[in-house]
């Protein structure tokens, strides 16, 4: 049943950095209803207005979210919200969530830390202060949990818990949790390690126990999760002059693909120059499971072939990923679509949050946000 225009939702969130979807989608999957989505490139915020759109299963966002294409800096919900502001107030938000840039802490990068100009946590712990949601959830790389980051990790930890109450008597926070999670324990056919901090608003948590998700799904491997698109990009040749060309690529691709799951996604950045599945290490792990990481591959249309087979698909080294393959990787669902050029999707994949982790912590968080709601009706 959809909800009414002015009714408002169960349970609801806010995500700054919202990128392509991927933290959006397993939250809205957990049950949270997005009053904004906020997120500064254009093909990305294109990416979640176009779903939400086209999707039946986003029909209270359609109505009610706010997606905005603007820097999280300028982000002020008061004025910013024309859809929800009708619905937001501020206290009442169940959700406030959010992958700030990895860049600092990636190991991939120079690790400046706090002195990076991309450090977002300090504007996310101040939209946590004027937002006053119930429970905060923050996504970010593996080397944030670096011992060089220590200090860190304690001040932001120390300004959540020492948040005092508002002029309204909202209190600040405690951080329940702030663990690292493996998306190959969660279905997802890739390592990519992600550090979660997860806080509560104390009068929410109060006596109530914050349990993190375990494991949730067998491992699946790179071939359990793209034979069927890697079938379908071999099918256009399989009675053509190049069928056993074309079967020779599959069973090849087939042998090594089933051995692990995949490499971390790297996305890159705009100061960078075209799509490729990362640094060295990277493309030695994805040739060992039989694809190549020097581009990624055109999509075929209809099923018809693009003229680009020899670079994509026939090369030495195995095919290429497509965008759709690579996302597949990052566990997002079939019917979810990318705006933009190949290079600007990829980079959306790339970067992504995987939707079956973001799913599984959305819901640990709901039982704790769902428990203190009962608690407060049994008060009356």
């Amino acid at each position: 049943m959809t909800q009414k225009d002015t009714e408002a939702p169960a349970f609801t969130s806010i995500e700054i950095c919202a990128g392509a979807g991927g933290q959006a989608i397993g939250l809205h999957h957990a049950g949270f209803r997005h009053l904004a989505l906020v997120e500064i490139d254009k093909y990305a915020a294109a990416t979640l207005r176009n779903n939400i759109e086209l999707h039946p299963l986003w029909d209270w966002e359609r109505d009610n979210c706010d997606v905005l294409c603007q820097d999280v800096l300028d982000f002020e919900p008061d004025r910013d919200l024309p859809k929800s502001g009708k619905l937001y107030r501020k206290g009442d938000v169940d959700l406030l969530a959010g992958g700030v840039p990895c860049p600092p802490f990636s190991h991939a990068g120079k690790q400046l830390g706090e002195d990076d100009e991309r450090d977002l946590f300090p504007r996310i712990l101040t939209l946590a202060e004027t937002i006053r949601p119930r429970a905060v959830m923050i996504e970010n790389v593996r080397g944030l949990m670096d011992a060089k980051f220590d200090g860190y990790r304690e001040r932001i930890q120390a300004q959540l818990e020492g948040m005092e109450p508002d002029g309204d008597g909202l209190p600040g926070y405690e951080v329940v949790g702030w663990n690292v999670y493996e998306a190959e324990k969660f279905g997802v056919p890739q390592l990519r390690p992600r550090s979660i901090l997860v806080a509560f608003r104390k009068d929410v948590l109060e006596d109530l126990k914050y349990e993190a998700p375990g494991p949730s799904a067998e491992r699946v491997t790179v071939y359990e999760a793209l034979k069927d698109t890697m079938k379908a990009r071999i099918k256009p040749f399989k009675n053509g002059a190049r069928a056993a060309e074309a079967q020779r690529v599959y069973d090849t691709w087939k042998a090594a693909a089933d051995r692990d799951v995949a490499p971390t996604l790297v996305g890159g950045s705009k100061k960078h120059g075209g799509a490729d599945l990362g640094p060295s290490r990277a493309k030695k792990a994805w040739k060992n499971l039989g694809v190549s990481g020097l581009g990624v591959a055109n999509e075929p249309e209809g099923g018809e072939p693009t003229g680009t087979e020899d670079r994509d698909l026939f090369r030495e080294g195995g095919p290429m990923l497509t965008v759709r393959q690579a996302a597949i990787i990052q566990g997002f669902p079939l019917e979810w679509d990318f705006i933009g050029g190949k290079t600007a999707q990829y980079r959306q994949v790339g970067n992504a949050f995987p939707p079956p982790v973001a799913q599984a912590i959305g819901e640990s968080i709901m039982e704790v946000l769902k428990a203190d709601r009962e608690r407060r009706a049994a008060k009356g």
